[in-house]
């Protein structure tokens, strides 16, 4: 939606997006542009803006005039012999790519709070909310001396802690996901674990699917990595599958990226009806899907994930403990089937070698005598109340939530660009998570992401009502 409070004008709004749907094909080649009357009447902005924003595609060779016909998108000039249509070499791609500088804000924030107030931007729960005795139990227990000769003094097992790959797979019945020991692969945390997929399965300028509002750092990394970002927008009962399908008509993509249960930033939850369809389109057009489920321990465990249903056959599950127990144990792992197992297993080897057997080890024991499981139901009774109480806030001070309400984070309409109001509230000493950074384009957006653990200080409120009203 175009915002009149964005630093960019709405005419450069207008042509970013259209031209973003041009260069991902959404408007195909030879398809004809609104014109301008109707474009105009379509986004609520002048005649004039709409000109000038067609001239800027008309500038960037987006689109041609036809004389008392409008305007239509060019066909794309072909690209050079060897390489893909809109992709640059990987070097050059990594050299290009960059994250966001509020995204890198967000990242760097994770180790250094910009205040000692509660930051609403934050991706974890707060440190209180982690702490607990039986976590020092388990690392005392992995480092008797006889533990620490057996767990330190050699490589451990490639594949990840035989004890832990046991204990996940025990645990992965739970939720219906059929993977025994030998199908699973620890990892320096899940994003280690994404990390992992990719340059297994990716080549530079591959086009990957991925969902929209997504995470920052998924789209920065993919791009790294020289891949093409095809964005699926994110509904609530799961992707959007006609956006699905187009993209497979027109590029063969390799992979989808999914967060199906408690969807970042969203929360949303996929339905069955959904799931079985985004199966199906993978079977069609033979792509594998990545299913990150971070938020597990905070989900029912009949939440629907594709996983389950497909019994990692297209799937490769991933998912870890940093939002749920030791975000610096860095404990991840991966499922998939057996013989795209050891493919994976190989990239592994040759970035990590091996991953730390005694916290390994240490989690296994947590899992084994139920302690994780204690934990996780603590914090998702103290979470419902932080988001009871985080949402009436919010409400109070003219907020809405443009989905319900659920998991650790909400997505918050503020009225106003979430860009500019974030850079006046870091002088108040407060994160925030503006729409734009989960987006691939980082179009203009009057949306937040809010954490509801850390969103629950009336003064933080108070100061966010008052810098709104500035803007």
């Amino acid at each position: 939606m175009l915002t009149r409070t964005s630093t960019q004008s709405l005419t450069g709004q207008l042509a970013d997006r259209l031209a973003e749907r041009i260069r991902t094909r959404l408007l195909p080649p030879g398809a004809r542009l609104p014109s301008v009357r109707e474009c105009a009447r379509q986004q609520g902005v002048s005649p004039y803006t709409v000109v000038a924003a067609y001239d800027q595609l008309l500038a960037q060779g987006l689109v041609e005039a036809r004389r008392q016909r409008g305007f239509y998108v060019r066909d794309a000039a072909p690209a050079p012999e060897g390489r893909p249509a809109n992709a640059a070499p990987m070097v050059a791609q990594m050299m290009a790519s960059r994250v966001p500088a509020d995204a890198s804000s967000l990242i760097r924030s994770m180790f250094h709070r910009p205040s000692d107030k509660p930051q609403p931007g934050m991706g974890v729960f707060p440190p209180d909310w982690m702490s607990s005795t039986f976590m020092p139990t388990a690392v005392r227990r992995m480092t008797n001396t006889a533990a620490l000769q057996e767990l330190s003094l050699q490589y451990g097992e490639p594949s990840g802690d035989a004890a832990l790959r046991r204990s996940l797979s025990n645990k992965l019945v739970g939720i219906n996901v059929p993977a025994a020991p030998d199908q699973i692969v620890t990892t320096v945390g899940a994003t280690h674990a994404l990390d992992i997929v990719s340059r297994t399965l990716l080549r530079a300028g591959d086009p990957v699917m991925v969902e929209e509002p997504g995470w920052a750092l998924e789209f920065a990394r993919l791009e790294a990595l020289g891949m093409r970002i095809l964005p699926v927008p994110r509904r609530a009962d799961g992707p959007d599958l006609e956006v699905m399908a187009q993209y497979c008509a027109l590029h063969s993509p390799k992979l989808f990226v999914s967060v199906s249960v408690l969807h970042n930033p969203t929360g949303y939850s996929l339905t069955p009806g959904s799931a079985h369809r985004v199966l199906k389109l993978a079977n069609e057009h033979d792509f594998h899907i990545v299913e990150d489920d971070t938020y597990s321990h905070l989900a029912p465990e009949h939440a629907t994930r594709l996983s389950a249903l497909d019994g990692l056959q297209r799937t490769i599950y991933v998912s870890g403990f940093a939002k749920i127990l030791a975000p610096n144990w860095r404990i991840g792992f991966l499922a998939a089937s057996p013989e795209l197992k050891e493919r994976l297993l190989e990239t592994k080897l040759l970035a990590t070698l091996t991953t730390p057997t005694l916290f390994e080890r240490a989690l296994s024991w947590c899992i084994d005598q139920g302690q994780l499981r204690r934990h996780a139901d603590r914090i998702r009774i103290r979470l419902d109340g932080a988001r009871s109480r985080a949402v009436k806030l919010a409400m109070a001070h003219g907020c809405t939530f443009a989905s319900e309400p659920a998991g650790l984070f909400g997505w918050v309409d503020t009225g106003v660009d979430t860009d500019a109001l974030t850079q006046r509230m870091l002088d108040q000493g407060y994160l925030l998570a503006p729409g734009s950074l989960f987006h691939a384009r980082r179009p203009p957006s009057t949306m937040m992401r809010i954490n509801f653990a850390t969103s629950q200080d009336a003064a933080f409120w108070k100061v966010f009502s008052k810098v709104r009203a500035e803007l």
